[in-house]
């Protein structure tokens, strides 16, 4: 094998001495023998070099003979025992500098070539590049198809920046880089070296709408993420405004104590309060501590930019929450309210808010009672509030209960009114006649409108004294007048008992019907067992079913088709159960009777005379003595 090491900056074609330029080593097609020639050329060597070392560098190029391990230790000497990886940051001396790059030995077999626009950034030495000096680069790769090293001044300074800020990250501790540039999502911020990425959440603790005054200043940031093989690094310039906060504000609620009175400014009004700016830290001035009064919204006592007295009512330290109040600064209205207020007076206030349970009355500034939906009205039921009163109207309350401890007063409206229950009672006592509408008919009775608002009921059994309840309801219909008679007031229950049947009188009660009376009676209905019928009065008619076998003495007349609805016929009453409210009717019964006393003033059985006889004779002489 054939092995040849030259020492670049030595021959003929070489410049004037100087130190060694350049180590080439090549390896050719192995041989038996080893046979290694050296040729060393030297380049820049100080001209005041004696001419004796030169013929001793010449000699030794022709007579120099050295082993493998010569040569190995010939080529440690000239890497200088450095182990060169590529990816890492070497230093190199710089030994040219031709047009706009600097030629740069980082002790290689070869040079480097780097832009001189390279050095001229933020973070360099400001001394300008000259030969001999010696910089920091980054080596990519050991030797290109060139032949030359590729280095970099940039990935350098990157690499350090990445370093730096590893440790930094390590600590916790902030950075300081300025915003470059816009990006989708957020920003550029440049680290000394190395770009971060800025999210648009992380600018400011607020939305920021112009960033302009915050680009390119220099300000410090918190590193939030890196990942060094990727080449992404995260920073936050909120991190380090809260952090500021919160040491600000760590301070000043030091300083602040329970009770005191301060002044502060209103910066932003929500539906549930205001936040107002204490000097450097908020407070929280929630809507039902601004007035003693009921306020809907605070921006109908507060607008931002207002000063304020306010007094702090509680401090959080955990939080670092401040609660503020306006209304600990005025005297409190409840107090002594049961003597303003006393169960049972009557007083004039004006309703502030309306809910489907009630309205709430304002009896003066920051004193409000509730009016339950039951104590509305003594006639309107299952009512909305707000079909009774209206907001900002002014009404008469009685005071119903006052309870201190929890702020309420319970109020009535309809107290304040004339209860219509006792003046029915007074104008229609019980056992008197009303007159109404029929409201409403349900499966247990009739409502009945009367007076001022106000319904009584008649129960089914009250209807008819005969037919069934179904039977007597069906007869009604809505808005119909009927006439009633007062059976019960209830005052307290707001309950009136009527009867429509109490019009008439019982017809089972005295002797209205006995056994043996002789009655007529209306067809109402045939069927084949019988007829049904109808007698008595009209105002309380009784019914009553006669029987087929009961239709007639003759058997061959017992036929329920002799008759037809609306057929008036004599029957005598043959059973009263006044328990029960049954009559027993029979025309056979009625028939017999008659000849049993036709009989008895005209004839006898014995006589031989037929019925016809008796009865033709009983006729002419009542004829004769009419």
């Amino acid at each position: 094998m054939q092995t040849f090491l030259s020492l670049d900056g030595c021959g003929r074609n070489s410049p004037r001495w100087g130190p060694p330029r350049r180590l080439r080593f090549a390896t050719l097609n192995p041989t038996p023998g080893l046979r290694t020639r050296f040729a060393c050329r030297t380049r820049s060597v100080s001209r005041t070099a004696s001419s004796e070392r030169r013929k001793n560098i010449m000699a030794d190029d022709m007579s120099l003979s050295p082993s493998r391990d010569d040569f190995s230790a010939l080529l440690d000497e000239s890497m200088g025992g450095r182990d060169f990886m590529e990816g890492v940051v070497v230093k190199g001396i710089v030994v040219g500098i031709e047009k706009d790059f600097a030629i740069i030995d980082v002790g290689l077999k070869t040079e480097g070539r780097v832009s001189l626009k390279e050095f001229n950034q933020e973070g360099d030495d400001p001394a300008p590049i000259v030969v001999g000096s010696t910089v920091e680069v980054f080596l990519e790769r050991v030797e290109n198809a060139m032949g030359e090293a590729v280095i970099s001044r940039d990935k350098a300074r990157r690499e350090e920046a990445w370093t730096r800020l590893e440790g930094v990250y390590e600590k916790n501790e902030p950075v300081m880089g300025s915003i470059v540039g816009r990006v989708k999502g957020g920003f550029t911020v440049d680290l000394g070296g190395a770009s971060a990425f800025l999210p648009g959440s992380q600018v400011d603790i607020r939305p920021v709408r112009d960033v302009g005054p915050l680009m390119g200043k220099e300000q410090p940031f918190a590193i939030l993420k890196m990942d060094r093989p990727r080449g992404n690094i995260v920073v936050s310039r909120r991190a380090i405004l809260e952090e500021a906060r919160a040491e600000q504000r760590t301070e000043l609620v030091s300083q602040l104590q329970e009770g005191e009175i301060r002044e502060g400014v209103v910066k932003n009004i929500t539906d549930y309060g205001a936040f107002v700016d204490l000097g450097g830290i908020d407070g929280l001035l929630h809507v039902t501590d601004m007035s003693w009064k009921r306020v809907n919204h605070p921006s109908q006592v507060l607008a931002v930019g207002d000063t304020v007295k306010v007094q702090i009512v509680k401090i959080n330290p955990d939080t670092q929450r401040i609660s503020l109040g306006m209304k600990q600064l005025q005297s409190d209205p409840w107090d002594g309210v049961e003597a303003k207020y006393p169960v049972g007076a009557k007083f004039t206030g004006r309703i502030t808010n309306i809910t489907d349970y009630g309205a709430f009355v304002e009896l003066e500034a920051g004193v409000e009672g509730l009016v339950h939906v039951s104590e509305m009205s003594w006639t309107k039921k299952n009512v909305h509030p707000g079909k009774i009163v209206s907001t900002s109207q002014e009404v008469e309350v009685v005071v119903l209960d006052v309870d201190p401890s929890k702020r309420r007063v319970s109020l009535g409206l309809k107290q304040a009114m004339d209860n219509p229950w006792d003046a029915f009672v007074a104008a229609h006592p019980v056992g008197s006649t009303v007159e109404g509408e029929v409201k409403n008919a349900t499966e247990f009775g009739l409502f009945i409108g009367l007076e001022n608002d106000i319904d009584g009921m008649v129960h089914l059994s009250d209807l008819d004294w005969t037919a069934s309840g179904e039977e007597a309801i069906a007869k009604y219909h809505k808005g119909e007048m009927v006439k009633a008679r007062v059976l019960d007031v209830d005052v307290e229950k707001e309950r009136i008992s009527l009867g429509i049947k109490q019009l008439a009188g019982d017809p089972m009660v005295g002797d209205g019907f006995r056994k043996g009376q002789t009655v007529t009676v209306t067809v109402t209905e045939v069927t084949t067992g019988g007829i049904e019928v109808r007698f008595g009065e009209d105002e309380a008619p009784m019914t009553a079913f006669v029987r087929k076998s009961d239709l007639s003495r003759d058997r061959a007349d017992q036929r329920p088709e002799r008759f037809a609805v609306g057929d008036r016929v004599d029957a005598q009453i043959t059973t009263v159960d006044k328990a029960a409210r049954r009559v027993g009717l029979s025309i056979k019964a009625l028939e017999m009777a008659e000849e049993k006393e036709a009989i008895e003033q005209f004839g006898s059985s014995d006589s031989g005379a037929s019925l016809g006889d008796i009865l033709g004779a009983a006729l002419r002489e009542k004829a004769k003595n009419d």
